[in-house]
């Protein structure tokens, strides 16, 4: 079971991620899974499995503890998009991108890698894009 954070995750690289802060990534990740046209189903496991009754709650806009888990991957989600709208000029192409079968992930679709579950599934897109588009 996922531990739920009651205070600010401390990382050197990134700061501290408060819960109100995590409750506005997840609001932004649900704009995007609409942008994405993301499943709940699958924007489920992008969050790391929540129970139904939490990720429904979530989803209406009713964000109380979000477990660590949740967040690194949030930001991991946060990182995508961002690299997206820097590597495409016209936004509807980066959301497109997504669903598309890319050579660089076995033909697959960037979402389709997300969707195998691990937090370093996301990472490992979060790291190619951010690689495609000369990092930081």
């Amino acid at each position: 079971m996922a531990r739920l954070l009651t205070t600010p995750i401390k990382d050197p690289a990134s700061g501290a991620v408060t819960q109100a802060e995590a409750a506005a990534m997840i609001r932004a990740a649900f704009n995007l899974f609409r942008l994405w046209n993301v499943s709940d189903p699958q924007a489920r496991v992008l969050l790391g499995q929540p129970s139904s009754s939490t990720f429904y709650r979530w989803k209406r806009g009713e964000i109380g503890a979000v477990p660590s888990d949740t967040i690194w991957r949030l930001g991991d989600l946060m990182g995508i998009h961002k690299a997206l709208r820097h590597l495409f000029t016209e936004p509807e192409r980066g959301y497109a991108w997504v669903k598309r079968p890319n050579a660089a992930f076995g033909g697959q679709s960037a979402l389709d890698r997300m969707l195998a579950g691990a937090p370093s599934d996301l990472a490992a897109i979060r790291n190619y894009l951010d690689a495609e588009r000369g990092g930081w």
